[in-house]
């Protein structure tokens, strides 16, 4: 692999986690989006990503479609025929026929992803064709996966909810950073959990401050948003309804982030052992059951 950014680390103690929720991998020849908002100048292959794992003693995890890439899912779904201790989110136009996502089932698709994250304009998920797009995700037993920030997730949350589909939101819901816990979007996501079809995902906690924030102040703070907002959601939200990533390997921050610290940050966010296995299964239970 080129320019490895994830630096070698002792494995980890037995209590490390059974299943990683985020993670990405791409070649280094991956064709772009044009809305592409980075181009990362190394590969982060399977192999790599499982070389990883298995140093800090994780065993499973869940590839997430990458935003840049559009909906060029092949380099992940050949991943995902090789190693089946892998599953996948991806990214399809709301037009994909049934019969291409049952074979994405077959080859370790769980579920699509809607990355929303620095758009201009959302889609509008009530129209015809999303509805078909959701209807087929609810019948083959797969999940949403969202991406977006936390002021513009309402309206998506509602949209998803009235659907019927199981959603997973990714980064916290991403608050606010000007007021994560007062943010309209992050009280919606966690009133939404009663309806028994959401699950919230602590992962990328260091990109909480913003989705600009490793452009305007890439020495900032990384850790004090995260720690704010999981305490919080920790406090409400039981364990049947969370999941942990690493979002590794961690693009736009490599030269800031190695897994053994997202590991650590983990580890404060929810320091009872049992309760971080209690979340592991839940993530078992979503993705490889």
């Amino acid at each position: 692999m080129t320019d490895q950014p994830i630096a070698e680390a002792p494995a980890a103690g037995p209590d490390a986690p059974v299943v990683d929720c985020h993670t990405h991998i791409f070649p280094l020849d991956m064709p772009l989006a044009r809305e592409a908002w980075i181009k990362p100048g190394y590969a982060f292959t399977a192999d790599d990503l499982l070389a990883v794992m298995d140093r800090h003693g994780v065993h499973f995890s869940i590839i997430s479609g990458l935003s840049i890439t559009g909906t060029y899912n092949d380099y992940m779904v050949a991943a995902l025929r090789r190693h089946r201790r892998l599953r996948g989110t991806a990214i399809v136009s709301p037009g994909t026929d049934r019969y291409i996502l049952e074979r994405m089932h077959a080859d370790g698709i769980v579920g699509i992803r809607l990355q929303l994250a620095r758009q201009d304009a959302i889609a509008d998920f009530r129209s015809d064709e999303y509805r078909l797009l959701f209807r087929r995700v609810r019948d083959l037993g797969w999940h949403v996966h969202v991406a977006i920030e936390g002021p513009a997730l309402p309206p998506v949350l509602d949209a998803l909810t009235e659907s019927g589909v199981d959603v997973v939101i990714d980064h916290f819901g991403h608050p606010d950073p000007a007021n994560p816990l007062g943010c309209p979007g992050f009280d919606a996501m966690l009133r939404a959990v009663d309806s028994g079809r959401i699950w919230i995902k602590l992962s990328g906690g260091y990109r909480l401050p913003g989705t600009a924030a490793w452009r305007e102040d890439p020495e900032g703070d990384l850790e004090s948003m995260a720690e704010l907002v999981a305490a919080e959601i920790v406090r409400r939200i039981g364990t049947d309804r969370l999941l942990w990533g690493s979002d590794a390997p961690f693009v736009g921050y490599e030269r800031r982030i190695r897994y053994e610290e997202v590991l650590a940050s983990y580890r404060r966010w929810v320091p009872d052992a049992a309760r971080r296995a209690e979340i592991d299964r839940t993530a078992l239970k979503l993705y490889f059951s």
